[in-house]
């Protein structure tokens, strides 16, 4: 039996004054990424020099101006890197590097030694707070807590003063989740009064969700309480650090956003400590999906992933959201069928604003590709097997043939899975445009007779075909030549035809583009309909091919042996 009783819930907020619930989010945030310290620690493989090198130079790329580089006061491999970036001038002037170190006098010092030269800092100070920590690590009071961030920060100050850049503070309440919101306000209000900061000069207090504890709102309690308490409001830019323990960074992210938060700190696609940070490009595309500037370089995420996967030696989860290879493919028939007619509407309407079933973003604007959206298999239906033949090939199949044609695919999908594109295309042309047995369509010479006599016909045509190889012909009159045509074929077959249906169109653009034409046929006699499709430079040519291949799909050849 689970023993769920081992565990307690953790405690909401008593919170009924909350405003969030009514806000939206209308703007970007600051973004820190964490990448390089808080992505990089929880790595099997860390980076090395040149891969945190390479990785720094992308996420500027992208639009980072603030980027946490590690914790050069702990790792000599991190101390080196930062180095190496100031002495080779890689830290351009308006992007800020990051630096964590714990409220301790030495690593405070040999952090200030790390970011000599640099311009402007970060210089990132934290303790941990919770209740748990408070009893079970530290043994300390709420006061000793407290001493240890004020001192953290006198620390700071002293070597801030006499640093030749801009020094920017950033204290962390460590575990602030599980810290009484009182005492959390107190130690950071402790900070806030020592250092010293103003609305020209602000500081920064970044409240993490180091271990997601409880649902996404009372996060969001947590940081508007917090938000609404802090004293000169206008000298603090409030931070925030989810994790994703309970698989809700992003939401706490977001839901922070509309609290009150002006910051938020992360990883690319959320790389981390146990089940990672919050994924900073899964906000960023959220945003970008609901009309919003996200401020970052994110169009072409093949390339993210590409210099992520490296760098980081983690793939990308096939259902990764806006990254997985898989989360704009279609399996279903009915989300297939949705997709069709969605992207079928924006083209006939010619609207500008994306509204397509099931894809909340176009593909192409993130740098993906239209070509792996919808794939066939045994769950696909109609509606996915005509968006691959109009996507990739042209052919707009008429509505009727979706299903004739969709059971031929399925037919083949249920015995070896997943059917590709170039699959579909083959069989098409199996079933369609090379059924030439029995009968197989060579000339056509068409005749105006509208001139010549009083008859209702008014065409006259002369066919040459071969049936079982032989070559034969005949002569026919109708209404037009796709009428004359049927005419002369019940002539030579004895069997009635009926055409319920007829459609075409241009498959490619320009002078030399071809048609392809689309016969629905019934067998009069036994009630058997099927669709014939031609295609040929000439539309006339187009259609009688494709009532050749709708007779020979009907099977009248067989039927009637060699009586043509």
């Amino acid at each position: 039996m689970l023993n769920y009783e081992r565990y307690k819930r953790n405690p909401v907020v008593d919170y009924p004054e909350r405003k969030w619930p009514e806000k939206e989010i209308e703007k970007a945030p600051v973004w820190c990424s964490v990448d390089l310290r808080d992505g990089n620690q929880a790595l099997i493989d860390p980076m090395v020099v040149h891969e945190k090198i390479e990785m720094f130079q992308y996420l500027i790329k992208l639009g980072f101006r603030e980027i946490e580089i590690g914790f050069p006061a702990a790792s000599q491999i991190e101390y080196d890197f930062l180095r190496q970036l100031v002495d080779r001038k890689m830290i351009p002037e308006d992007v800020c590097v990051q630096v964590l170190t714990q409220c301790r006098e030495e690593q405070i010092e040999r952090t200030f030694e790390s970011i000599k030269g640099c311009s402007q800092a970060i210089v990132h100070i934290y303790n941990s707070t919770s209740t748990l920590q408070r009893d079970v690590v530290f043994g300390m009071s709420r006061k000793e807590i407290i001493d240890i961030a004020v001192q953290g920060t006198k620390w700071v100050k002293e070597r801030a003063e006499k640093f030749p850049g801009k020094i920017i503070l950033e204290y962390s309440p460590e575990s602030f989740t599980g810290t009484e919101l009182d005492f959390a306000l107190e130690i950071c209000t402790a900070v806030q009064e020592t250092w010293g900061p103003d609305a020209e000069n602000p500081m920064i207090i970044n409240l993490p969700s180091t271990v997601e504890m409880t649902t996404p709102n009372v996060y969001a309690d947590q940081i508007e309480w917090m938000n609404r308490h802090f004293k000169d409001r206008e000298s603090i830019i409030l931070s925030v650090h989810p994790h994703n323990d309970r698989g809700t960074g992003v939401a706490s992210a977001e839901l922070s956003l509309l609290a009150g938060a002006d910051r938020v700190e992360g990883t690319l696609f959320g790389n981390g400590e146990r089940t990672g940070n919050v994924d900073i490009l899964n906000i960023a595309y959220n945003m970008f999906s609901q009309g919003i500037d996200p401020k970052l370089n994110i169009e072409k995420i093949n390339d993210i992933i590409e210099i992520y996967e490296r760098c980081c030696k983690i793939p990308i989860h096939p259902r990764h959201p806006y990254a997985g290879k898989l989360v704009f493919t279609a399996f279903s028939g009915s989300h297939q069928d949705a997709i069709n007619k969605g992207v079928k509407a924006m083209r006939e309407r010619g609207s500008k604003i994306w509204q397509v079933p099931y894809l909340p973003v176009d593909p192409s604007d993130i740098g993906r590709e239209y070509e792996p959206i919808v794939r066939i298999n045994s769950q696909s239906g109609k509606g996915g097997v005509a968006f691959i033949m109009d996507t990739y090939f042209g052919f707009k199949l008429p509505k009727g043939m979706h299903r004739e044609f969709a059971n031929v695919i399925q037919s083949i999908s249920e015995q070896q899975g997943e059917v590709s594109p170039d699959e579909i295309m083959q069989q098409f042309r199996k079933e369609y445009l090379d059924r030439k047995e029995p009968i197989h369509f060579k000339k056509l010479r068409v005749d105006d007779l509208s001139d010549e006599t009083t008859s209702e016909f008014d065409t006259r045509v002369v066919v040459i075909y071969t049936d079982h190889g032989v070559e034969k012909s005949f002569e026919a009159v109708g209404n037009g030549p796709i009428d004359a045509v049927k005419r002369g074929l019940q002539e030579v077959t004895g069997e009635e035809m009926k055409i319920l249906d007829y459609e075409e169109h241009a498959l490619q653009s320009g002078s030399n583009s071809q048609a392809a034409a689309y016969i629905h046929l019934l067998d009069v006699d036994n009630g058997s309909v099927t669709y014939g499709v031609g295609v040929s430079s000439n539309i006339t040519r187009a259609s009688v091919r494709a009532i050749f291949s709708a007779v020979n799909r009907l099977g009248i050849g067989q039927q009637y042996g060699k009586k043509f």
